[in-house]
């Protein structure tokens, strides 16, 4: 496709460094999406957030986010490459906005769009000509086109004229040491072939790898796809657990055995259930989505069920498990190890635990958590704080569940002094004893 003179001049910005990079929403997307800009591209980067706390701790250097440290964070803060703003008048300085808000599900578990919605109606009236806009919220096919396009496009701003939109999935995974936003492959799908285009230019800055696809739709799918493949995988693991557990044979051992397979096997593995913005949330969004053409994914929606059901099924064998020992939920001590989604990080969203902890405190259970990461969240608007792991605490619980392995836990502490310890993320040796049950 030819191109206009005023998108060459975007495109001229975008290639030379002398264009000015936005990113709506600093959370756990944005804000290292925006240090990848400043680091790799070099650009000025201006993070909008809505939360002015959020906005001064990012000025004065301070990482809220456990894979940004604030010692990479601060020196490009001190160079005037990144800065944050709750003024999203200054969009009009920007010549591409990369929108970075979450997309839940509310209590139908249908998509919750009106973070994005609210972030394109803040940013459409100061759009300059000539802009990229692209969305990384993770989100159904056809939201980019049917939704976004239509709150930013006006009289002025004209499709692949003068604005350019494109959807490229986030693809973070927290405290991944090994894949970070610059080395992950990054999928782009623009509206039109010179929003494509435009749009991989941008990404191909800062990022070593990116992938174009023909459309938005199809950018938008394979995001979903990623999750929904890890999702019904994980269902089919957590259901042979719950079979091998009435068979007396260890999951853990099988897909052990069965990963010694060269070819044709992938290992997943069990668990409390799951956690995390994408795998809990992104299935549902293409099953509603599904249903505006009369189709139902029947096979995504029962692993959802599976899933869904794992809290539920930890809470009964933890139940069964003080049984064997004459005590009842009701009453018991139980301390929990790990109340984040995943070992050796701080991020609670969609956290299996908390789940896990509300229904032991429903059946009467007196619960504490112990985690190195989280010092203390809100449930049901109470406060609760880790506590200390010491002797006296282990004693003291009628049971332990590890509900995250975190590495720095001291899990021979655990064996020696807890009477029952219920893991559920294989981090105990097996030869721990007869007072160890695993998932």
């Amino acid at each position: 496709m030819s191109s206009s003179i005023s998108d060459s001049i975007l495109e001229q910005r975008i290639s030379d460094g002398s264009a000015i990079f936005g990113v709506v929403g600093l959370g756990y997307v944005g804000l290292p999406l925006a240090v990848a800009m400043a680091e790799r591209a070099g650009n000025r980067c201006i993070g909008f957030e809505v939360s002015p706390e959020r906005a001064q701790q990012i000025n004065e250097g301070q990482s809220y986010i456990g894979d940004i440290p604030s010692e990479e964070l601060a020196p490009l803060v001190q160079k005037g490459l990144i800065e944050a703003t709750t003024d999203f008048s200054r969009i009009a300085e920007c010549d591409v906005v990369a929108i970075c808000v979450p997309t839940p599900l509310n209590s139908h578990n249908e998509p919750d769009v009106s973070y994005m919605i609210a972030a394109a109606k803040d940013i459409a009236p100061y759009l300059k000509s000539d802009v990229l806009v692209t969305l990384e919220s993770t989100t159904y096919p056809g939201t980019t086109e049917e939704i976004l396009l239509p709150l930013i496009e006006s009289n002025k701003l004209v499709l692949n004229e003068n604005l350019f939109v494109a959807f490229s999935p986030e693809r973070v995974d927290p405290g991944n040491e090994t894949w970070k936003i610059t080395n992950t492959p990054k999928v782009v799908g623009g509206i039109g072939e010179r929003s494509t285009e435009l749009a991989t230019l941008f990404y191909s800055k800062f990022i070593d790898t990116v992938v174009p696809v023909s459309t938005a739709r199809a950018a938008e799918l394979s995001k979903l796809f990623e999750n929904i493949f890890r999702c019904v995988n994980i269902a089919l693991v957590n259901e042979l657990a719950q079979l091998c557990e009435r068979m007396d044979i260890d999951i853990w051992e099988v897909i052990d055995a069965a990963k010694t397979k060269p070819f044709g096997f992938m290992p997943f593995y069990p668990g409390p259930g799951l956690g995390g913005h994408c795998i809990p949330v992104d299935p549902f969004y293409l099953s509603w989505k599904a249903r505006e053409y009369d189709f139902h994914t029947q096979f995504i929606e029962l692993a959802g069920r599976i899933n869904e059901n794992m809290p539920y099924y930890v809470k009964t064998r933890l139940m069964d498990a003080l049984n064997t020992q004459g005590k009842a939920l009701n009453g018991s001590r139980v301390l929990v190890l790990g109340v984040a989604y995943k070992a050796d990080i701080n991020d609670m969203r969609e956290s299996p635990a908390i789940s896990v902890i509300a229904l032991l405190k429903e059946k009467g259970a007196q619960v504490h958590y112990h985690d190195p990461y989280v010092a203390e969240y809100v449930q049901d608007g109470e406060r609760v704080s880790s506590i200390p792991l010491t002797i006296d605490e282990l004693k003291s619980a009628d049971a332990v569940i590890i509900l995250a392995g975190h590495t720095g836990v001291d899990y021979d502490l655990v064996t020696e002094h807890a009477s029952l310890v219920f893991d559920t993320r294989n981090v105990i040796e097996l030869n721990a004893g007869d007072t160890v049950i695993r998932l």
